[in-house]
């Protein structure tokens, strides 16, 4: 009798614990698929303030966009201004469209000169570049003379690049050669156009046009130097 109550009392026992274990899995999947309330995002929410909405960074773009428009609308008047601004946003492309623009203005040789002594007496530290030293080689073409020529391999220099001051140097040789530059000897071509050179800036010089540009600056030290011969003979 007794071993049949025991028996009994462990087959129940078993039995609860079987019931037991299979009611469990079914709760925690219910539990598992639950879906987590969602998150009140307050009108002073940290995370919402750094996330910046597609309007927001559209409306951004729009007023860059709309100030490189306006000044390239003044520079395309002749505002000179427009360059220190430019150069104030330390933005090397938006300084060239408004300088470019500024040359394209400049219909006379009175007005690239009145732009180019804007730039060099500034104190802004704006700089020229490719486009206006060959603007202002072209101009220096129409009338020769010692001071222009001072003047045009100088803004040639500024421009920062080799190849532009190796043009400028060639010309300044060949009207020289060609009897257009009377007033300059040969000694005093040769030192302008070799003080102007160091100019350009270290990587410049030191560069593959660079490497070709002293180059040619020899070679037209010995041809000056044999002219000065000649002459002197």
């Amino acid at each position: 009798m007794v071993t049949l109550l025991i028996t009994s009392f462990l087959l129940l026992a078993g039995i609860s614990y079987v019931i037991y274990l299979w009611q469990r899995p079914s709760s925690k999947s219910g539990a598992g698929f639950a879906l987590a309330p969602p998150r009140a995002v307050g009108l002073f929410d940290d995370d919402g303030l750094h996330e910046a909405s597609p309007r927001e960074l559209t409306s951004g773009e729009t007023v860059a966009d709309e100030q490189r428009q306006a000044l390239l609308a003044r520079a395309t008047a002749g505002d000179k201004e427009t360059l220190r601004e430019a150069n104030a946003l330390d933005d090397a492309a938006l300084y060239d469209e408004v300088l470019n623009a500024l040359v394209e203005r400049a219909g006379s040789e009175k007005q690239l000169l009145a732009l180019v002594s804007y730039i060099v007496r500034s104190d802004a530290h704006l700089r020229v570049n490719g486009l206006l030293a060959e603007r202002f080689i072209e101009s220096w073409k129409i009338s020769p003379d010692r001071n222009s020529t001072a003047k045009m391999l100088h803004v040639a220099a500024l421009a920062g690049e080799a190849g532009v001051y190796q043009t400028a140097i060639e010309l300044a040789c060949q009207f020289w050669r060609d009897r257009q530059l009377t007033q300059i000897s040969a000694d005093e071509l040769r030192q302008l156009i070799e003080s102007e050179f160091w100019i350009l800036a270290p990587n410049v010089r030191n560069s593959g046009a660079g490497f070709m540009l002293k180059r040619k600056l020899a070679q037209l030290r010995r041809q000056l130097a044999a002219e000065r011969t000649v002459k002197s003979e």
